[in-house]
Parts: C-alpha cells; structure tokens; sequence
C-alpha cells in the first residue's frame, strides 16, 4: 500500500488535533471541570427510553448534548422550570415546495415549530426543472438553520401519463448521491412500474441498491407489497387506514403518519401507536401550507392531534423524533443524552405540545440563527409557457352523456371512480353545477405540447365561477375546475400573466389570487404574504359557494395519476387501478 504524502499526512493530523480539542471541550464541560457553552436548567427531561419524566439540567458543549444531570454551570442558561425538554421533532417526509414558499421562508416557519430536521423530496420543482430545480435545493440546504436534507427525487416523471418539464435519470440522480446532505433516494410512486419490471425503474432502483429507498404505495398489500419491499424500499406515508397500517409495520416497512393540507391520517392511525410499536411509526407533513402552519402548526400539530387520538404520549414523541431518527439513519439525534446533536425543544406543556424555546446545533433559534445571505437565489421564473386560452379550449366533445367522474373525498387524496349521467346537446357534454357536477380540465404548461385533458368532478359544491391552480402534482400543469366555460378561460389566463400561482373568479372577475412565480409553485415573497393571500383566497372560494377547507391543495392533487382511483392529467382521465387512460 502506498504511503501518504506529506500533505495528505498534514492535513490529517491537522483534523485530528481539531477534533482532540473538541472532544477535550466536551469532557471537561460533561464533568464540569468547565462552564458548558449552554445550559438548560431545571426542567423535566423526557426520557425517550422509559417514558419518565426527570428533573435534571441539560449541558451542551459547541453542538452536542455532553451531560444530563443536576448541577451544571453554563456560559449561557435557559431556564427550564416548570417545562419540559423533548428532542427536536424529525419531519420524515416534506415537498418544501408545497408550503409555497423557498427554503428560506419554511426555514423560518418550521423550525420556530420545533421541526430541527426536514427530509425533504424536492421532485414538484424537479418535475418543472430537472437538475436545475434539484441543484437550487441541494444547494438552499447548506444555508438553512434547521438540518434540511434532500431526497432525490425518483420519479420525473412520475408516470408516462402525464407531460412534466423535465426528465431525471438514474445517470442523473447517482451525480448527486454524495451530496452532504443527500440520504437516499426519494418516495418510489411508480409502483406499477416495479411491478412490471420497467426497465427504467430497475435501473434507478439498482443504482441506489443499499442505501435508503422511501415508498409511495397507496392501499398496496399482499404479495404486491411483498416485492415492493424486496426492492429495499423501507418506509410509506401513503396509509390511510388501520388495516394497511397494520399490514405494512408488520412486514418491517416504517409507516410516516402524515397531516397535510388536504391528507389528514393523524385521526385514524394514531390509535395504532403505543410504546412497543413507536420504532416502526414517525410523522410527516408531506404538503402543507403557511396558513395551516401558521393557524394549526408543524410537527407540532401532529404531536398534538396524535395525543388527542388517544396514541400514549411518550410514544408519540418518541416516533416523532427517535423513531424518525433510526428510520433514516440519523443516528445522532432524537435522544436529550449525551452524545447526541444539540437539537432540543423546551415546551410549556407536554401533551399540548406548546413549544416555549428552540434550540437547533447547540444553539437558541432567534433571529440570528437565520442567516441567510448565502441562500441561492429562486430559480424558475417565467415557467408557466402556454398561450392565453379562450373558452371553447374546455368544450367536451362525447358519444352520449354518460361518462367517468371524479369524486372528491374531503381531506384525502384518494378520489372515487364514478359513473353519471351529464347534461348531454350537440354532440358534447356539459356541466351541470345544480348537481355538483364541475367541469375539470389539466392544460400541459411546460411549452412542449398544448395538451389538454378534459374531465368532470363532483365535491367542489360550488354554483358558479371557477378555481384554477399552476401546482398539479406531479408534473404541475395548469388545473381548473369551474361551473362555465368562460370563467375557466379567465382563470387560466391570470394564472398565465402570474407566472403560476392560484385564482378565484367569478362572472369574468379575479376575486383572489396568489402568485407563485418561482417554477410556477413557489412565492419569491414573505411567508406572511402568502398565508393573508391564502385567507383571501379561502375567502373567495367560499363566497364562490367551495364548500372544501382547503380547495386549492385538493385540486392540485386531482392530477396525480398514482393516487387510487380516478384521476385527471394533460393527456386525459386515468383509471389508477388499471393504470391506463381512459377513451375520450
């Protein structure tokens, strides 16, 4: 073996004589021989491993947790009487992208929540962008105060039944793979995809073999799930009932139990969760937006909506922050013990979750911890590359006035596969809002073809106008729902002159709007902004007659084609059991 170079051997001991210093740091201030660079003091500490709560301080030296005990001294000091002290809470799985605001903005609203670490999959800009969209997050990530790490988006397209802005392939992903903050490859949707041995899939599946795979494998089971899982993918945020839960923990996959937006499961599988299965749950958000962060919370929210679906509380923190950890290999966070990362949150009340002081890598999150002048600056404007529309783009030419329609199913993803008759003259089927039935239709965006899929939905509630949106996962082409033709087109249009964004009209006039010119999906402005722009524009879709909480997040989910059961994109309805469009 050939021996190093003096440089090489320099550079080396140099490291080694840095870190000696860290670690003597750490032993004198862990036997307080030294004042701890911080102390947290006298608060009840949840101990993870048993579920008691223990009174003791809690000393950090530099970054890391060196010593839980009475009686330390520290250069600084947060008081924790009458509190208690949790581990920072892990969000599993998070599209930054669907908070609608750059990594800058949910770096200030997450972590102010108590959420230290986000995984994020950054595959709704990849899907509009590519390498660029990916590169921008990989990048944002080294300048956030919480611990962002990205997945690598698996799936742009995530089907061959939509039209998408870009392509990622395996080639393209293994570029990234050692990117500090990369731990895998993110959530595989294409499950029809692995099942019938498509080519494509294998390679990316074999390209990241070994490492970590997240799934994406709604209402899978049986032996489907069985060579799912023998493909290494590990974990699934897609359960939404307690016998797939069940099913999926039982043959070792980790269920990410999420609360979104519009995917609410916290209700019905918290119940599940207790201490002895608590390894193989955690907590995700997956989409969820400012106002909701800023009216319900983060992670936060979970914890709190967990514990009042009767899940024991000392279980729940522990899938919120151990369990999230282990899951994806953060071996050095999710415990208040020593030699763990200095990730910590001091709340008011435990079962209410009611986060009093943050602490992220040793250090009090304020206003100085958000540095970032090294953020890269947005990328994707002037994404939204199709031409005004006019009214007759939505007529729907038909043999007769049955068709397919798309059933919403309030706060969930999976929409029902109906059958109805429609008002039915001169050759073309129509809307009928007296029934609830609203004509839907998916316009392909990214400048490669004028493709456009026309449909109908029941669920919106709404009698007149229409809601239009640039975000329609995955691929994220321009959807519109609307009771006429006409307030259609116009609604397409402003979402056109916006860059993307979200719209109200009603008889010819925007009611509300919210621009999103970053790729179509993202404000370039304050947090703030976008979450009064999202009350008005609740406000609109209410006085429009929506009867949904959150209609616009609902609707961009409308074109996701490997979300059971009818779903709508730029190339027409798809039958996602059958995975298969469906005859105009």
């Amino acid at each position: 073996m050939a021996s190093a170079t003096p440089r090489e051997t320099g550079a080396s001991h140099a490291t080694r004589d840095h870190t000696k210093a860290v670690l003597k740091r750490r032993i004198d201030q862990a036997l307080g021989r030294e004042a701890a660079d911080l102390v947290i003091r006298g608060g009840r500490v949840l101990n993870l491993a048993t579920g008691a709560l223990e009174v003791a301080d809690v000393a950090v030296a530099g970054d890391m947790i060196v010593g839980v005990g009475p009686g330390y001294r520290g250069r600084r000091e947060v008081d924790a009487r009458n509190r208690v002290i949790v581990p920072g809470f892990i969000d599993t799985h998070v599209h930054v992208e669907s908070t609608l605001v750059t990594p800058a903005e949910f770096d200030r609203l997450a972590l102010a929540r108590g959420t230290t670490t986000a995984i994020s999959d950054p595959h709704e800009i990849c899907n509009v962008l590519g390498t660029e969209g990916l590169r921008y997050f990989l990048d944002a990530s080294l300048h956030t105060a919480l611990d962002l790490r990205v997945q690598l988006s698996s799936c742009v397209p995530a089907t061959g039944l939509e039209t998408s802005g870009a392509r990622l392939s395996a080639d393209d992903l293994v570029a990234f793979r050692d990117h500090p903050s990369v731990i895998g490859l993110a959530e595989f949707m294409n499950v029809p995809g692995v099942l019938h041995l498509d080519d494509e899939v294998l390679d990316k599946l074999a390209a990241f073999d070994g490492t970590h795979i997240d799934g994406h494998a709604p209402l899978l089971s049986g032996r489907d799930l069985d060579a799912y899982l023998a493909c290494g993918i590990r974990n699934c945020h897609e359960c939404t009932n307690r016998a797939e839960a069940l099913e999926k923990i039982g043959k070792g996959m980790q269920v990410l139990i999420r609360d979104g937006s519009v995917s609410k499961d916290v209700a019905a599988l918290a119940p599940l969760l207790d201490w002895r299965n608590s390894p193989f749950f955690a907590f995700c958000t997956d989409d969820r937006n400012p106002l909701d962060i800023a009216e319900e919370g983060h992670l936060d929210h979970l914890i709190r909506a967990a514990i009042k679906a009767g899940a024991p509380t000392g279980a729940v923190y522990r899938a919120a922050t151990w369990s999230a950890a282990q899951g994806f290999g953060l071996k050095d966070r999710g415990l208040v013990a020593p030699g763990r990362r200095a990730d910590i949150v001091v709340l008011d009340d435990l079962e209410h979750c009611a986060v009093a002081t943050v602490i992220r890598n040793g250090r009090v999150v304020e206003d100085g911890i958000f540095d970032h002048g090294a953020m890269p600056a947005p990328v994707g404007f002037g994404s939204v590359r199709l031409p005004p529309v006019t009214p007759d783009i939505f007529r729907v030419p038909a043999q007769g006035p049955g068709a397919p329609v798309i059933g919403i199913r309030p706060g969930s993803l999976i929409t029902d596969h109906l059958t109805m008759a429609l008002p039915y003259a001169g050759g073309e089927r129509r809307a009928d809002p007296s029934r609830d039935l609203l004509k839907v239709a998916v316009l392909a965006r990214h400048g490669t073809n004028r493709n456009v899929g026309r449909g109908f939905v029941t669920g919106f509630g709404f009698p007149d106008g229409a809601i239009a949106s640039s975000v329609g996962h995955d691929s994220h082409n321009i959807c519109v729902v609307g009771a006429g033709d006409a307030d259609m087109a116009v609604a397409v249009n402003r979402l056109i002159a916006m860059g993307g964004g979200f719209v109200v009209v009603r008889d010819g006039r925007v009611l509300a709007d919210l621009a999103l010119p970053v790729a179509g999906l993202m404000s370039d402005a304050g947090a703030d902004h976008v979450r009064d722009r999202l009350v008005a524009l609740r406000a609109a879709a209410r006085a429009i007659g929506c009867r949904l909480a959150e209609p616009f997040l609902q609707l961009a989910f409308l074109p996701l084609p490997v979300i059971p059961h009818l779903k709508i994109t730029d190339m027409g309805l798809v039958d996602v059991d059958r995975f298969r469009l469906l005859a105009a």
